[in-house]
């Protein structure tokens, strides 16, 4: 299915590359573009590589094999594996534009590696990469197709065809529509204090916002915009959201989920779905999910004080997502409501904890005042 690939792109893979070559990478003529593939990725990359020399680019195909990556790592070479050639960050540095497909695609082996020896692989070059990015303005995106494994299908219970389908569909969004509705609602949001969520499945919550500016991702790079992340100068391949930081002393009230939510972290593994968050004067007083609650329980027990407070909410904006896996919260009018940590987006919550529930088709209000509803951002 995606453990080895094909190296010809079907005609959805063709459209969605030429979609974010022109609008979302916008690949001038003359302009060096690396394409980052994996041996389950090849279709999409070579796909992505036919569109930047159909706009005038010079593409570079940086290929890693997945079979070589394992040897290493049996090998107890995960240091090494970090360890970039000279010919590989010169190659980086001359770039224009640079395109990431997830790997590899093992991804029930890569779980069970465990964080510790994963880090050991991104120590070598994670932060480098990103400072020599930043000082050249680099440019690029993330390919969420590179999520798609076996592995996952398998332990997620979900359709390939349909996953591979509706990431693809929604690489077709137009990202203009997508960031003019992302500011409206900022705007809106930047007007108000508090926010109330409510739906038919029980769901009446009200938080208040911490007073920073909503941050609207779009799927467009921001390699030079202060108010993005210094990690922003990649996007990610579909998306389509906006984020903001909650008050941490204000949340009252319960809000139920119906789209699954995930740990954030880089590699997408435990699941939560069920789920149920109740406040009272600030706090998370309780919560509860069909899947995944043993493993929140633990993570939530051993976190840092701030754990317990309302951290961001996010609101989707991608008119061609619907219930995709790993995408849940990116659907148009989807909302995602998180506790713990929101420092790094301007909130004053250090906490070392992330958890989140994620609700499609609700209301939410600003002030007394409707501004998503039923999917539909008015």
């Amino acid at each position: 299915m995606t453990g080895t690939g094909t190296r010809t792109p079907s005609n959805l893979e063709r459209s969605a590359a030429r979609n974010l070559v022109r609008s979302y990478l916008r690949v001038r003529p003359e302009e060096n573009v690396i394409v980052e593939a994996w041996s389950h990725t090849i279709s999409m990359s070579s796909a992505l590589v036919d569109e930047v020399r159909r706009a005038g680019g010079r593409a570079f195909l940086a290929y890693e094999d997945d079979d070589a990556w394992w040897r290493a790592i049996e090998r107890d070479q995960a240091k090494p594996l970090g360890r970039l050639s000279d010919p590989e960050w010169a190659a980086i540095a001359a770039a224009d534009v640079y395109v990431q497909f997830w790997g590899p695609a093992g991804s029930a082996r890569l779980e069970k590696l465990g964080e510790k020896k994963v880090d050991e692989w991104g120590d070598g070059w994670f932060e480098r990469w990103y400072k020599l990015g930043r000082s050249t303005g680099l440019r690029g995106g993330r390919m969420a197709t590179g999520w798609i494994t076996d592995d996952r299908v398998r332990h997620w219970g979900v359709s390939e065809p349909r996953w591979r389908t509706g990431l693809l569909e929604a690489c077709l969004t137009d990202p203009e529509e997508v960031a003019k509705t992302g500011r409206r609602l900022a705007r809106a949001l930047a007007r108000s204090r508090r926010v109330r969520i409510t739906h038919a499945n029980g769901t009446d919550l009200e938080v208040a916002l911490a007073g920073v500016p909503a941050r609207v991702y779009e799927g467009y790079p921001h390699p030079h915009d202060p108010a993005y992340s210094e990690f922003d100068l990649l996007g990610n391949f579909p998306d389509g959201w906006l984020r903001i930081a909650l008050d941490a002393q204000t949340a009252e009230g319960r809000i139920v989920s119906n789209r699954r939510s995930y740990d954030e972290v880089w590699f997408p593994w435990t699941t939560y779905s069920g789920g149920e968050f109740q406040f009272s004067g600030g706090k998370l007083t309780s919560f509860s999910f069909e899947e995944g609650g043993a493993e929140f329980a633990r993570k939530y027990r051993r976190a840092t004080p701030g754990k317990d407070r309302p951290g961001s909410l996010g609101i989707g904006l991608n008119p061609r997502l619907g219930n995709v896996p790993f995408l849940e919260d990116r659907e148009r009018g989807a909302v995602l409501l998180t506790v713990g940590r929101n420092a790094y987006m301007g909130g004053n919550n250090p906490s070392d904890f992330y958890g989140a529930v994620c609700l499609a088709g609700a209301e939410i209000s600003l002030d007394g005042t409707p501004v998503v509803r039923a999917g539909k951002v008015l």
